[in-house]
């Protein structure tokens, strides 16, 4: 797959492991998870896992409540630190404006919600507990 002479990674990967290698998915599992979900779509096509992805490929899916979209720059031939993985994509002009959206409006919610001004003791905890219904 990759060229064991080019520390920068070869032509192709897998998908899911591009996923996992470049830090966009916490683990393969999950990266695989998704991919057999149809939540991760290349050049506009749902794959499975073991598609290959190229330099210059679109990447799409979902992370979280925000779609998330890149271009691939490279295959990194390991899962590296988050600096040198971020340096493999390229994320859109689009998806970086629904992502800072997405924030924005996450964080006028939070400053609407009420906040208790100390912590629930052992009753209220109780009471909290039972009113979600995990008691």
């Amino acid at each position: 797959m990759n060229d064991p002479g080019n520390p920068s990674g070869g032509g192709a990967a897998r998908i899911d492991r591009w996923l996992f290698g470049v830090r966009l998915f916490k683990s393969r599992s999950l990266a695989t998870e998704a991919v057999n979900g149809g939540r991760v779509h290349v050049n506009g096509a749902r794959v499975k896992p073991a598609h290959s992805v190229r330099p210059g490929d679109l990447v799409r899916f979902v992370r979280g409540a925000v779609e998330f979209e890149c271009t691939v720059q490279e295959i990194p031939a390991r899962r590296g630190p988050a600096a040198q993985a971020a340096r493999c994509y390229l994320e859109t002009e689009a998806s970086q404006a629904r992502r800072t959206a997405f924030a924005e409006r996450m964080r006028l919610a939070a400053a609407f919600a009420p906040r208790p001004e100390e912590r629930p003791d052992k009753h209220e905890r109780r009471a909290l507990r039972r009113l979600r219904g995990r008691d």
